[in-house]
């Protein structure tokens, strides 16, 4: 009697054994199809996402800031790698000829990163202008810096210039009770004129 059980005690514990790793076979096939098509979606909806941005986003800030060219700026884009990292070169055209260019910069804001847009004139070496791409800044007070009257601040300036607000020696009126979010567009655009130097030269040589 105590054989017979014992020996039912075996095939039900392997029966039990081999349900479980049954289970766990098609758990994993499960998890592993599940994962593909979240993979694929993400992949397929990063696309439709980066071209709404590219849309509705940056073709306004360089339309601003190349607001000259005659050219497809979404089409004649690029990008540049130095020390490793990748920058994408917005083309303004005029008559074919590469006139300006303009990339984006990052500062830190009041309630976060501001993302910025800034243009070059390639021959004079000044500013042409600067859009605001992203920001968190506070509405009434930081997110007044998209405000035309602020972003005039770097409109057709040198490079040379002093890329501060005021209070800190420099040449920027900031926005009133928003000197974080200024500094934070200051220190972008700072940003940018460091890499704009290497940036031309790639653009100018390959033109």
């Amino acid at each position: 009697m105590n054989t017979n059980t014992n020996a039912d005690n075996k095939t039900n514990g392997k029966v039990n054994m081999m349900q479980y790793i049954k289970m766990i076979v098609v758990l994993t096939g499960i998890a592993a199809v599940c994962g593909f098509l979240l993979s694929t979606v993400k992949q397929v909806t990063a696309v439709r996402i980066e071209e709404q941005i590219l849309v509705n986003v940056k073709l306004p800030a360089l339309k601003s800031v190349l607001d000259s060219s005659t050219n497809d700026l979404m089409q004649d884009r690029r990008t540049i790698t130095m020390d490793e990292q990748e920058y994408v070169v917005f083309e303004g055209k005029k008559e074919g000829k590469t006139w300006a260019i303009a990339f984006e910069g990052k500062g830190t804001g009041f309630g976060g990163d501001i993302g910025i847009m800034v243009g070059f004139d390639l021959e004079k070496d000044i500013l042409t202008g600067i859009g605001i791409l992203t920001h968190q800044e506070t509405p009434g007070l930081g997110a007044r810096i998209s405000e035309t009257m602020f972003r005039d601040n770097f409109k057709n300036k040198p490079i040379t210039a002093v890329f501060k607000v005021k209070k800190d020696n420099g040449e920027v009126d900031a926005v009133s009770g928003a000197t974080y979010s200024s500094r934070g567009v200051c220190s972008a655009v700072r940003k940018c004129i460091a890499l704009y130097p290497a940036i031309k030269k790639k653009v100018m040589g390959e033109n």
